[in-house]
């Protein structure tokens, strides 16, 4: 799994937090079959940070937490 399409899988788990106007993952509003390759892409995004591949404000803004 390349990064671009880990990002592609965790974005889809990316939700507000409701009553701040803050993002997180969320992973319980996915469907379950969905969520052991979410988490595997969540562990290449993690392998690629500690890599030093992409940086950790990269991983977020790309994954659309910061703004």
């Amino acid at each position: 799994m390349t990064i671009d399409q880990a990002i592609q899988l965790v974005r889809k788990a990316v939700k507000f937090t409701g009553t701040i106007d803050q993002k997180h993952i969320d992973l319980t509003t996915l469907p379950a079959e969905q969520r052991p390759e979410v988490e595997k892409a969540l562990a290449v995004l993690g392998l690629a940070v500690k890599a030093g591949t992409m940086t950790k404000d990269d991983m977020f803004h790309r994954l659309h937490l910061d703004f």
